[in-house]
């Protein structure tokens, strides 16, 4: 089975708290519930606590599942233990902290419902008499000056005598004894506990990967979904359109097509080329509109011998996408972040390296590579790696193997890039497109052609098959 290997690219060191709410959703796609994360999670902070064989536990809980996490912990101190539970009340609570809350109603702990400084303050005597304190106030999400009444119980905290335990990290200002910290650290000193998250829930794509996705602000104007530039089409007309439509379903405001060819798409602008495939002729023009654009599309239907002309411009794109055609020796690097997207005969085309089927060979393969940007290996498993960083995604069908699937998704890609770094931008992208072919094939079958992707790319990124759903 290709998972055995897979932990050679668990990631080491502090995880961000937008990347571990990406693996903690990933697990329960993958059938770990956030209940059965909390479970562990609380159980460890009461063993925590019971090390120091207290006769007095005061627990402190937000409303968000750092909450749920020390009302859980409360719940295994219960028996043998004199504790007492100061939870901030109030709209706002997450649901499986709402739960945690609704069970601790039949255990024997003090519960303490707080909404203001003065409720606080006539908690004081369960401050001083505390042995441990257990923090879960306030988790990964926590932006801005803490409010009350967060700010007098952390002032309390600070003054009592008790060993105070963080969970997962200090509430800010609070002075932790110990941090527990969930599945990996996320401050320095921390003392990490497993959870039961499985390693496919950081190494593979998963819908947790779409809550990296920026909101769409309110004010936005024209242009703030991005501007992208394909430059392709010639030899294979077809493609930079697919591309280009693949873009605007993904985001992207505007979308410009250079290409010798034109085809009557309303929704795209065509910038024509007056010849039948793009020649250094053209590259003066073709360097004025890649420097108007976010990000630039690269190589789709292109033909083989246009590549001085790619090469030439890569240079003056502040991101760049490249795919097909515009992946040869000398590789073309933009100016801030690229994405290459090969399959296996263009990976060996640009490396050297012939590569078999084993995912996990092929990962080795393309994180030695060392290219100079984030690589999306195509296939029946997609590799992403930037040379450091590894993820895998298992999204896509038989059925994708129809010409086009991978026009489309450079297109995806370039629209993500526009707002997110390459790596997330090529893991999103290869997560979406492979799901929208999921869903195709079963409608159509072997029927599927690759525009019909485009219209089910904003459901999977955006609606209820994406991180919504």
């Amino acid at each position: 089975m290709w998972r055995e290997g897979i932990e050679a690219f668990l990631e080491k060191g502090l995880i961000s708290p937008s990347r571990m709410r990406v693996v903690e959703k990933n697990a329960v796609a993958l059938g770990v519930t956030e209940l059965q994360l909390m479970e562990s999670a609380g159980r460890s902070l009461a063993d925590f606590a019971l090390r120091h064989d207290p006769a007095r536990v005061l627990v402190l809980c937000g409303r968000g599942n750092n909450g749920g996490d020390g009302m859980v912990a409360a719940r295994h101190l219960q028996n043998g233990v004199s504790t007492d539970v100061c939870y901030v009340d109030g709209v706002g609570r997450s649901s499986s902290c709402a739960h945690q809350l609704q069970a601790l109603a039949h255990c024997r702990v003090g519960q303490h419902a707080v909404q203001c400084r003065d409720d606080i303050l006539n908690l004081r005597m369960l401050f001083e008499k505390a042995d441990v304190i257990i923090d879960s106030l306030i988790g990964t999400g926590v932006s801005g000056t803490l409010q009350e009444p967060v700010a007098t119980c952390v002032e309390l905290a600070n003054a009592s005598r008790a060993y105070i335990i963080s969970a997962d990290m200090p509430t800010p200002g609070m002075r932790a004894d110990r941090i527990c910290s969930f599945h990996r650290a996320k401050v320095d000193g921390s003392t990490v506990v497993e959870i039961g998250i499985p390693v496919e829930a950081e190494c593979c794509t998963g819908p947790g990967d779409l809550t990296l996705l920026p909101k769409q602000r309110g004010d936005a104007h024209k242009g703030a979904g991005g501007e992208v530039l394909v430059i392709g089409g010639g030899p294979y007309q077809g493609a930079p359109y697919l591309a280009g439509l693949g873009a605007l379903r993904a985001g992207a405001d505007i979308v410009r097509i250079a290409s010798p060819i034109f085809e009557p798409i309303p929704d795209l602008i065509y910038e024509p080329i007056g010849a039948k495939i793009i020649g250094t002729e053209h590259t003066e023009r073709l360097i004025t509109l890649a420097q108007k654009a976010d990000v630039v599309v690269c190589g789709n239907g292109l033909g083989s011998d246009s590549h001085a002309v790619i090469g030439a411009i890569a240079p003056y794109c502040k991101k760049a996408v490249f795919d097909a055609d515009a992946l040869r020796l000398p590789l073309p690097v933009a100016r801030q972040e690229t994405i290459y997207t090969p399959h296996a005969g263009e990976f060996a085309r640009i490396t050297g390296t012939s590569l078999n089927n084993d995912p996990i060979a092929r990962a080795h393969a393309a994180r030695g590579a060392k290219l100079p940007g984030t690589v999306l290996l195509k296939g029946q498993v997609d590799v992403i790696t930037d040379g450091d960083r590894v993820r895998f995604n298992r999204t896509g069908c038989p059925a994708m193997t129809v010409g086009g699937t991978g026009d489309v998704l450079a297109g995806v890609a370039g629209a993500l890039l526009c707002h997110l770094p390459a790596f997330e931008s090529a893991c999103i992208a290869a997560y979406a497109n492979g799901r929208a072919g999921m869903v195709v094939e079963k409608e159509r079958g072997r029927g599927m052609v690759a525009s019909d992707l485009v219209d089910r790319i904003p459901y999977e990124l955006f609606g209820a098959g994406g991180a919504d759903g």
